[in-house]
């Protein structure tokens, strides 16, 4: 009978000591951290890495939060950041004055912010949170960051805008002022049969056939950047009349 009660006895403790670890352990084991799955941003934006925990007991003094990344590329896992009762920043490195504290450990959460996002941020970020004697159960979880670079685009600003309705018009009559000062001029004392577009030869003139004739080419100092016929007449009659006033003067 003796055995047999100790045999109960050693039976029962191990069933209590299973019980007291497993409803023990699930006490314990109850710690959870939350983080989404992806994020994107673009090229030179401040990106908030979200994570959240819950725990059975609350933060103290003993939380770790740790915040690691691994490139996309692949290798090891860099850990960047540190909690414990006060905020670690990276102070060298990739990180390095880039990442911005934004948690409230007291809400669950331990958030953090990645300043001036580059294309070699993309990777990904796990968030680790360590509330003893919450240990167990999930401490980690993963976010994939991916940055894009900026779209190109196109603004014009007032000062441009100012510029270019200065510079345009500026531009234009310069362009004009200068092609009016290297362009040939026509010559006055010509006739204006000499400035016909059409050449007539000598031949032409007595009623035969003529040898040569062609059509001169007009070019642009023509068209816009030499005077016209009506320019040359005006300038000649402005040359005669000092000397018409000069006959009468003499006269008198």
């Amino acid at each position: 009978m003796c055995r047999v009660d100790a045999r109960r006895t050693a039976l029962n403790v191990v069933v209590l000591l299973y019980l007291f670890g497993v409803f023990g352990l699930s006490q314990v084991s109850s710690i959870k951290v939350t983080t989404p799955p992806e994020l994107h941003a673009t090229k030179g934006d401040t990106v908030k890495l979200p994570c959240t925990f819950t725990s059975t007991a609350n933060p103290t003094s003993k939380m770790r939060v740790s915040w690691s990344y691994t490139p996309q590329t692949g290798g090891s896992s860099l850990v960047f950041f540190h909690f414990s009762s006060k905020a670690e920043l990276p102070k060298s490195g990739q990180f390095a004055g880039r990442i911005k504290w934004q948690g409230t450990p007291a809400r669950g959460d331990v958030s953090i912010s990645l300043v001036n996002a580059t294309l070699n941020d993309n990777g990904t970020y796990t968030c680790d949170v360590t509330n003893p004697p919450d240990v167990f159960d999930s401490p980690k979880s993963h976010t994939v960051l991916t940055v894009t670079p900026k779209a190109t685009t196109i603004r014009f600003s007032d000062v441009a805008v100012l510029l270019a309705f200065i510079l345009l018009p500026s531009g234009l009559i310069t362009f004009f002022l200068i092609g009016r000062m290297f362009c040939p001029k026509k010559r006055h004392n010509q006739s204006k049969a000499y400035r016909s577009p059409i050449e007539v030869t000598e031949g032409e003139e007595n009623g035969g056939y003529p040898q040569t004739a062609y059509v001169k080419s007009t070019t642009c100092c023509d068209m816009c950047l030499t005077d016209s016929d009506i320019e040359d007449e005006y300038y000649s009659i402005q040359k005669r009349h000092p000397k018409e006033e000069e006959y009468v003067e003499s006269q008198c």
